[in-house]
């Protein structure tokens, strides 16, 4: 049962991006509705567990809502310009390594040599994952990608910021839930109101929000069954669904080259972050 839910998050989470991709409408009506989505399943998993809840709390959550409404909104811009197959690899290992350095510098999570051995070689393994995944045959050096890797760039700032926070102040899991969907909607309705996201395809991702709740539920039930190592690795899994799902479900054009690159990339990028599991042990 806890190996199921831990693959919810590589599920739900993997699919996230496809999802809003397929469902149509530009990155601010997708944000707004991932956002709303999301808000909606918090009030439900709230009223089911009604866990403590402070104004500290809900001040700290609403703060690591507003960063992912940040990060949520640059990686689905980043799509108008890379592509899903292109921008999830990229995201994902932006973030692993971002949360990584920042666990390792500031939470000293690497205190034995064993586990500096091994965060090193999936470091190493993450970096050469996500430049295979981004290689291309000849040289394109347009605005559209330069602009995508931008907003990839400010997408992971915002996305380590949600998590970090979180852990600095020592926030439950559960606790955060709600505050976190209240300061979603807040922030995606500030980076988009002036480009009026209200439209049917905003109506539209509230589906996208509501498996990105189910997501975050899958790994807050899936931790105390089988451990933080274990959740966190499996849920890397989730880029290949993404990934490949760019390339034959929206029909993303890769030579054979290419895709021989992205599958080697997104494989070299999930071991990276199976071996980071295993140092948070």
């Amino acid at each position: 049962m806890g190996l199921l839910l831990a693959l919810l998050p590589a599920l739900c989470w993997g699919s996230l991006v496809l999802l809003s991709t397929k469902l149509g409408g530009d990155s601010r009506s997708q944000l707004l509705g991932t956002a709303w989505g999301a808000f909606l399943f918090s009030i439900v998993m709230y009223i089911y567990k009604t866990p403590d809840l402070s104004w500290f709390i809900f001040f700290i959550g609403f703060i690591s809502g507003m960063f992912w409404s940040l990060g949520q909104g640059n990686q689905y811009g980043s799509v108008e310009h890379l592509g899903v197959s292109k921008t999830v690899p990229l995201s994902t290992g932006m973030q692993l390594v971002a949360t990584t350095a920042f666990g390792v510098f500031i939470f000293k999570e690497w205190e034995t040599q064993t586990a500096t051995f091994i965060g090193c070689i999936a470091i190493a393994l993450i970096i050469i994952g996500v430049l295979f995944t981004v290689k291309e045959e000849h040289k394109n050096k347009s605005g559209d990608r330069k602009k995508g890797l931008l907003l990839l760039v400010v997408s992971t700032v915002g996305f380590l910021a949600y998590v970090v926070i979180i852990r600095w102040f020592e926030i439950d899991g559960w606790s955060a839930i709600l505050p976190q969907g209240v300061g979603m909607v807040t922030g995606a309705l500030l980076f988009s109101i002036k480009h009026r996201p209200f439209n049917k395809y905003a109506l539209r991702n509230v589906i996208t929000g509501a498996v990105w709740g189910i997501g975050n539920l899958g790994l807050l039930l899936a931790i105390p069954r089988i451990g933080v190592a274990t959740s966190f690795s499996l849920s890397q899994t989730g880029i290949i669904i993404s990934t490949l799902g760019g390339i034959f479900i929206l029909g993303e054009k890769k030579s054979k080259k290419q895709m021989v690159f992205v599958i080697i990339g997104c494989l070299l990028i999930i071991a990276g972050g199976v071996m980071l599991g295993f140092t948070k042990t």
